[in-house]
């Protein structure tokens, strides 16, 4: 056995060797690509334009080279170079963006340096294996960059990376029930329950956990310097061109697969799409990179009106706005960090908010750790810090400080952390840092470990949230069109993401067979630029369809329509209900009633042999048909919502609109509004969350663990709400805490609400 016994590693899959230029290796050829991009961010080295930039620059090359990581960075570099080549927008992000060399090369927006971010974090001479570099790519267009990475390095030398799906409750269930011959478990007879049931419980729950099918990784890539289907199974996937592995990204990790991530991130695609409709319909072209610092777009964030903006969007982070009051770029860092799971367990949120209030002191556990934790105001939020305070008290290299954050994650290893308790221990010593002291900052730190978000992770999505707030403020019309083509994405439906762009002074048209092009687009009106709906927002019309209407442009009758883009019955009768015939001069409901005759006025028969195609006097619709037809064919409506058109009868309730409670000085109040979203965070300790939504904006209600008990049989599940409670004031922020609840029947389908996400 001892002869024939051989080191797996011996035979490793290893990433292909990457093209370089005559007279370079990976490594030089890396050195030059970074040289060239530090010369044009930083400036040369004679004259850097932030001061420690090449000396970064230099210090990360070293460490590139010490462990050969030169051909995944060269590949990286390559797959976001196809995005710059293509106008794809992309960028890295995660701890990636802690490298001044990704930044030098383009991967990351993020200039580690200027925010004086921590490499090790991202990389240190202790690492095992090769980088995590995650590329957000936007999101319509990730396909041709799998598809690139298919091509550049051969069919059979990428694959993408398996998800197994493994049984819930609900699946295991039901596939012991058919396994049985049952169709489902609830369509059980009595007595084919008292017999089998049991025992199907029984299987079922032996089910748990275990693999049920695989699903594709959502995100990673594996690239082999081999046919990777020496290394593991692969198999065709659903897609068209994708072929996937039969591992999971465990799987791959242990056999030593490098694995890629290529995420698609729908406010990127959104963003590509302002810009270019900015562009087309103002003449302007946007740098997102080179965007000015401005007060105003600061302000639009302090008042939470973050509707639609990435990631500060939600309830929670509307909530902290009004209190966090950020007015730099490191303020919108810290905020898309506070409202995560980490900070939020660890306790990190209402201290901090407090400090940045100046309600209470700001205090630091040792005088050593102020310069770390100056920006944070005293409050460790990030995982960087962790690894900065292990240098600053206990004297730790970069590298062990990351070793020391590896360690103290949730599979801890007590032997090697009793290692670095007694390293750590012995490091404070040598600072006069004993006793009592010493214990209290070991344990800061070891509770702390598993609550700290990537400072670098926030770095990335700040500089997204602040694009987006950017262009609400300048170009809320592009904004809101593009929003509504990249979907589905974000917190918010599309009747919400309208309505708050009409509070905004945005002129919102339906769709028009006329003008209407494909997907949503602007166009100059009386009141400035406009948003007109695209035809593919209209129920059942698809892209192929909607490019034959955008066409055959100008249309003079429903029948000729019909005839030239070859439209069925279903798709008249939808752009008659959402008014995009209207310009043919004939009511919707006439135009209803004419669907199924003209389209029968195919290119099959003669013109004009259809008979039924002209309507008898119908009763005009009311308006709150109307609103039941956009939202039937919309989802949708551009005009006064169904709860608008109840206010009347609201305002003799003593309804008060949204819009106005932060001026209603009474203590009780009565809100009724569309409900959003309801939520429920595990760190609330029962407290339930609910939005509502009327013509003048929102409001956001809480029920106690106990108002929840008693209501939740109306609450859970009514699309619209009068709801009687107390106003909440405090740190900028407003809420109602829920007393009572009742329905309120606006009589017309409503927006879905997006319920406990």
């Amino acid at each position: 056995a001892e002869e024939l016994a051989f080191d797996l590693r011996l035979v490793t899959p290893q990433l292909p060797n990457f093209p370089t230029p005559p007279g370079h290796d990976e490594q030089s050829y890396l050195e030059q690509l970074v040289s060239e991009g530090a010369t044009r961010r930083y400036g040369p080295r004679t004259a850097e334009r932030v001061v420690g930039a090449w000396r970064q620059i230099d210090h990360e090359l070293s460490v590139i080279k010490q462990l050969g990581f030169a051909g995944y960075f060269l590949i990286v570099w390559d797959i976001t170079e196809f995005c710059r080549r293509e106008n794809i927008y992309c960028q890295g992000r995660g701890s990636a963006a802690n490298s001044a060399a990704c930044f030098a090369l383009g991967i990351t927006n993020a200039d580690a340096v200027r925010l004086n971010l921590f490499f090790e974090r991202f990389l240190s001479t202790s690492r095992d294996g090769p980088p995590d570099i995650d590329v957000d790519i936007e999101s319509g267009r990730r396909e041709e960059v799998i598809q690139y990475v298919y091509r550049r390095y051969g069919r059979h030398h990428a694959a993408q990376v398996a998800n197994v799906i493994t049984y819930r409750p609900r699946s295991a269930q039901r596939d012991v029930a058919r396994a049985f011959g049952y169709a489902a478990v609830d369509e059980m007879t009595p007595e084919e329950s008292a017999r089998d049931g049991a025992h199907i419980e029984e299987i079922a729950t032996e089910l748990l956990n275990r693999p049920r099918h695989l699903g594709i990784h959502s995100a990673g890539m594996v690239i082999c310097d081999r046919p990777v289907s020496e290394v593991c199974p692969v198999e065709w996937g659903r897609t068209p061109g994708r072929s996937v592995l039969q591992w999971d990204k465990d799987d791959c990790a242990a056999t030593g697969l490098v694995k890629f991530d290529l995420l698609g991130l729908g406010m990127l695609e959104a963003l590509h799409r302002a810009v270019d409709l900015i562009e087309e319909h103002e003449g302007v072209r946007l740098d997102l990179g080179e965007l000015p610092q401005e007060e105003i777009v600061y302000d639009l964030l302090c008042r939470a009106d973050t509707v639609g903006l990435f990631q500060v969007e939600s309830r929670a982070q509307m909530g902290t706005l009004p209190r966090v009051q950020p007015r730099c770029f490191y303020d919108l860092v810290i905020e898309v960090a506070l409202i995560r799971p980490g900070p939020i367990q660890g306790q990190a949120v209402n201290p901090y908010i407090r400090r940045r209030r100046g309600e209470e002191p700001v205090t630091y556990l040792h005088p050593r750790l102020e310069p770390i934790l100056e920006r944070t105001l005293g409050v460790p939020l990030f995982q960087e810090q962790l690894m900065e305070m292990a240098v600053a008290v206990a004297g730790f290299s970069p590298a062990e400080a990351d070793e020391l954050r590896q360690a103290m994650a949730a599979k801890r290893s007590e032997v090697r952390m009793a290692r670095l308790k007694g390293r750590f221990y012995a490091g404070m010593a040598n600072y006069d840092i004993v006793g009592p002291d010493a214990d209290h900052l070991w344990d800061a730190l070891s509770a702390f470990a598993n609550f700290g978000f990537p400072e670098s992770h926030s770095v990335s999505f700040a500089h997204l949230v602040y694009c987006s707030a950017w262009l609400k403020v300048h170009y809320p019309a592009a904004f809101l069109a593009a929003l509504l083509n990249a979907q589905p994405l974000g917190f918010w439906s599309p009747q919400s993401l309208v309505s708050d762009a009409q509070r905004h002074g945005v002129t919102v048209l339906r769709p028009d067979v006329q003008c209407s092009q494909a997907t949503s687009t602007l166009e100059h009106c009386e009141a400035g630029t406009a948003v007109r709906l695209g035809l593919t927002t209209v129920r059942g019309v698809r892209e192929a369809a909607a490019q034959r209407i955008v066409d055959g442009a100008p249309w003079i009758t429903m029948e000729d329509l019909a005839r030239r883009a070859e439209l069925r019955q279903a798709h008249l009768e939808s752009l008659a209900a959402a008014g995009a015939l209207d310009s043919l001069g004939r009511s919707r409901r006439g135009l209803l009633w004419e669907a199924g005759a003209a389209s029968q006025n195919t290119k099959g028969r003669l013109p004009g042999m259809v008979t039924g195609t002209t309507a008898p006097v119908l009763r005009a619709t009311s308006e709150f048909e109307r609103v039941a037809d956009d939202m039937w064919s919309l989802g949708l409506t551009p005009d006064a919502t169904a709860l608008a058109l109840c206010r009347e009868s609201l305002n003799r309730l003593d309804v008060t609109m949204a819009g106005l409670l932060a001026s209603v000085e009474a203590h009780r109040v009565v809100v009724c509004g569309v409900v959003t979203h309801r939520q429920h965070p595990e760190t609330a300790n029962g407290a339930v969350f609910l939005n509502l939504e009327d013509e003048s904006g929102h409001v956001n209600v809480i029920f106690s663990k106990g108002a929840w008990v008693r209501w939740e049989s109306v609450a859970r599940t009514a699309p619209v709400l009068l709801i009687r409670g107390v106003l909440q004031r405090g740190q900028g922020a407003i809420a109602l805490q829920a007393e009572s609840v009742e329905v309120f029947d606006v009589a017309v389908t409503t927006p879905p609400s997006r319920d406990f996400r």
